[in-house]
């Protein structure tokens, strides 16, 4: 009998659920859906909501659709993990029905709150307590419903993040782990629970949260009711949970200090593991548990994001074409534009507040635009110089903390499908690239492989971790795009003046 592992990625553009051979560690079947973007609804300026009721369909249409192309047999599932966007707020009444939309990662309405807590707790308690300033993040957020719709607010039996949510659709249980609090700024690193500082500030009551669980453990059953639904057997264990970055860094087996993960979705992210608790003094990049935290062998993850990454290249998408042109269209027609796109620069900062610039509002200009030479191509080229000129801008933050930003490793997904946007990020950066035949849903069936306990330890849950190839920068082209991201910058600097 085969020993099968479900592992959901539950991100902001679409669902993916993939079944894993546990002893090959090779997919039987995978599934993502929809086959466009999920909307994201923005009903003020600044605002992105999604109805999580739209995740749990797309979880119960790519199970049934696995479970189909795998023919799956009684007792072969052993166990299932999720992975999922961060940072969002879901709310649930005691009937577990959701209050309201879902706030999710890039929705900036809370930074005011952030920014006022941090004033008021202070820079010597954030940052070596909560190793963030409280920011944009979940914590913030249901500060704001607090203040700005108190009548859902009272609505509220328990707070949770999206893979919270998912897990209690089915299993029936609310539980968090302590990296989702972490990640919504609840965390305090000092006591190693949660804080009760920030809480007593926002006036929000503990009872408020989950309980907490390992991010490799038992976290409930899949229950009868859903059981059907999805196509499965009831009683399948849940074992694995955590958020989209940690757990790509876990997919790409980033476990140990010093070691770096990179991702180019919706958002643009680099991961780095550290085994101690590391912070940025004005908190453009944040610092989480990471999924193998222990009290005996602590790991921190310290997260870069840029919110306008394949959400800019997919605008540009429907610019120049929509469903008349593939993204591997545009990346042949990039590729025709010379390194530098002829002087012309974009600024992707167009999806809400960028942390990186300190919670600012930048937005999204295109510099330097000669109606006279420029084109599609350059456009093309520029949005992917862009967008890598900006994760370079963390990338040197991240240095600046003290990490060994040498190698990299991505999955073989998104824009690390693009030749040239490879290409422009090893060059840039100055570093190497090893790319990895993953994703999250895979790292997350991997996760729940070691929370049953059906690989002894970290290192046998990669067994079929296929490394595509190991990229180096040419030393011929460094100088070219350090010229391409000191033109960026100066652009940049004009625009935040």
């Amino acid at each position: 009998m085969r020993k099968l592992l479900i592992g959901y990625d539950i991100g902001s553009s679409s669902v993916k659920a993939t079944l894993l051979d546990a002893d090959t560690g090779k997919v039987v079947s995978s599934q993502g859906l929809p086959k466009v973007e999920m909307p994201i609804h923005s009903l003020q300026k600044d605002w992105a909501e999604q109805d999580p009721e739209m995740w749990w369909k797309y979880i119960v249409d790519t199970t049934r659709e696995i479970v189909k192309v795998a023919n799956i047999q009684k007792g072969e599932v052993k166990a299932i993990g999720i992975s999922y966007q961060m940072h969002g707020l879901v709310l649930v009444d005691k009937d577990h029905q959701v209050i309201r939309p879902s706030i999710i990662w890039c929705d900036s309405r809370a930074v005011s709150y952030g920014n006022e807590a941090f004033e008021a707790l202070g820079s010597d308690y954030c940052l070596p307590h909560l190793l963030n300033s409280p920011g944009n993040f979940t914590a913030s957020k249901l500060k704001w419903v607090k203040e700005n719709e108190p009548e859902n607010y009272s609505k509220i039996h328990k707070m949770m993040l999206p893979g919270d949510y998912v897990a209690m659709k089915l299993t029936g249980e609310i539980l968090t782990s302590e990296t989702g609090l972490s990640e919504g700024i609840f965390w305090d690193f000092k006591t190693n629970g949660v804080s009760q500082n920030l809480l007593e500030h926002y006036g929000i009551d503990k009872n408020l949260l989950p309980d907490t669980v390992p991010s490799f453990s038992l976290q409930g059953k899949v229950n009868s009711e859903s059981a059907e639904l999805l196509g499965l057997e009831p009683g399948i264990p849940i074992t694995y949970r955590a958020g989209d970055q940690p757990n790509n860094a876990f997919s790409l087996n980033v476990l140990k200090d010093g070691e770096l993960a990179t991702t180019a979705g919706t958002s643009g992210t680099v991961y780095g593991v550290a085994d101690k608790p590391l912070y940025d003094a004005k908190s453009r990049v944040n610092t989480f548990v990471h999924v193998n935290h222990t009290k005996e062998r602590p790991s921190y993850g310290v997260l870069l994001c840029v919110n306008g990454t394949g959400i800019l290249n997919s605008w540009v998408k429907k610019l120049l074409g929509g469903e008349h042109i593939t993204y591997p269209q545009m990346n042949d027609l990039a590729a025709d534009s010379p390194i530098g796109s002829e002087g012309l620069s974009f600024i992707p900062f167009g999806n809400g507040v960028e942390r990186i610039m300190e919670n600012k509002h930048v937005g999204a200009h295109l510099c330097g635009l000669n109606l006279l030479k420029h084109d599609q191509k350059h456009i093309l080229r520029a949005t992917q110089e862009g967008i890598v000129s900006a994760l370079t801008y963390g990338f040197n933050i991240m240095k600046d903390m003290g990490l060994n930003l040498n190698t990299v490793k991505a999955g073989h997904a998104n824009m690390f499908l693009s030749p040239l946007f490879r290409e422009t990020f090893i060059h840039m950066n100055e570093v190497s690239l090893e790319l990895y035949d993953t994703d999250g849903s895979q790292g997350a069936a991997r996760g729940a492989g070691i929370g049953i306990g059906i690989y002894a330890n970290e290192g046998d849950a990669f067994i079929g971790l296929e490394k595509i190839a190991s990229l180096e920068p040419s030393p011929s082209k460094l100088e070219m795009y350090k010229e391409v991201y000191a033109n960026w910058l100066v652009n940049l600097e004009n625009h935040l003046k």
